[in-house]
């Protein structure tokens, strides 16, 4: 992405939602290299930040109930949670969670487009998420994947005033005049039980490398290694639990 560090309205933070913590602390620091601090509050249920030196990248954290899904989620930055949840509504989505305060460190809400992906909204106080973009390790692009294309695009720009920049192939996302991340279409290919996302995409050094890595480590391919025309080289991987997450080679970011 075109960011280097959180701006409001841009992605500035994501986080795994698990089944098994244990297991998904091992994979994610062998995959990259992550070291890990687990908050020891109780009221904080084992919420774990990732850091590639002293800056956080990531988090990985039980999930709040059973029915929530095994995933990665992607928080986008807002002035104001209260008032986007009330122009996420007016523009046809959901609000699931929230907003409420998480301790000091920002106000939080959890909702889905009119498509039904779900995505995060973090008001920062003490903590502005991510400290560190596309470096190996570190978030590097965010991706919608999505049945409802037409209506997304109208949302994402009422709800945050996002840019569009749509080829024939291709839609990226924006925010002040920076990429950071794009839209695909679903078609015939993805299941029909595959619902409308958003996927991460981590940077690597070696895009080949981390997936075979991951597969060693008990996770699998949804797409393998690919080279994008006049693009980065990608795939798509899975962890042991389930859920999806992309990497991409760091240094070519949208």
């Amino acid at each position: 992405m075109k960011l280097d560090r959180p701006v409001t309205g841009g992605p500035c933070w994501t986080e795994l939602g698990t089944s098994d913590l244990e297991a998904a602390k091992r994979f994610y620091t062998d995959l990259f290299g992550w070291r890990l601090e687990t908050d020891p509050r109780q009221e904080a249920g084992g919420y774990t930040v990732a850091h590639l030196g002293d800056a956080a990248v990531a988090a990985i954290s039980p999930r709040y109930e059973e029915s929530q899904p095994v995933a990665w989620n992607v928080s986008f930055s807002v002035a104001d949670a209260d008032a986007a949840v009330a122009t996420v509504r007016d523009a046809g989505g959901t609000v699931v969670l929230g907003p409420m305060d998480v301790f000091d460190v920002g106000r939080f809400a959890v909702a889905s487009d009119p498509g039904g992906a779900a995505f995060q909204l973090w008001q920062p106080r003490a903590f502005p998420g991510a400290g560190l973009f596309n470096a190996p390790g570190s978030l590097g692009w965010v991706e919608l994947l999505t049945r409802a294309a037409e209506q997304a695009t109208a949302f994402y720009t009422t709800v945050f005033g996002w840019s569009v920049n749509a080829s024939e192939h291709y839609t990226q996302w924006g925010v002040g005049g920076a990429d950071f991340g794009g839209m695909v279409t679903m078609d015939e290919q993805f299941p029909p039980q595959v619902p409308s996302h958003w996927l991460p995409y981590f940077a690597v050094e070696d895009v080949d490398a981390t997936a075979h890595d991951a597969t060693e480590a008990g996770g699998s391919v949804l797409m393998e290694p690919t080279s994008v025309p006049d693009g980065p080289r990608i795939a798509v991987l899975r962890d042991a639990q389930g859920a999806a997450f992309g990497i991409h080679v760091g240094g070519e970011e949208g």
